[in-house]
């Protein structure tokens, strides 16, 4: 697993019942269904860019990394997003995964 992001890391720290909870649930629907690691990845990628949150997308791209998922993945994912979110909400994302923090 990827390096936790500050904020993250803070909450895991001061709350770790919490924390624990959150993984399990993550754990658990990551098991939920049929999708393999790859496809569940660059569908996490999708969401997280969908939702305009800049955090969600930096984690899902750490994950998507360790997944063995390349760049160039990752930018069909967001290039797929041009016709549903608009160019612009996908040349942010373009710019969030090509900044996102290293593992």
């Amino acid at each position: 697993m990827p390096k936790p992001s500050t904020s993250a890391e803070g909450i895991r720290k001061n709350y770790p019942g919490i924390w624990k909870r959150f993984t399990e649930l993550a754990d658990a629907c990551h098991k939920a269904g049929p999708l393999d690691e790859k496809m569940r990845r660059l569908v996490k990628l999708a969401l997280a860019v969908a939702s305009g949150s800049e955090g969600a997308t930096h984690s899902a791209v750490r994950h998507a990394k360790e997944a063995g998922i390349t760049m160039k993945e990752m930018e069909h994912v967001v290039m797929l997003g041009i016709t549903t979110l608009g160019f612009p909400a996908a040349g942010r994302a373009f710019a969030w995964i090509h900044d996102a923090p290293k593992s």
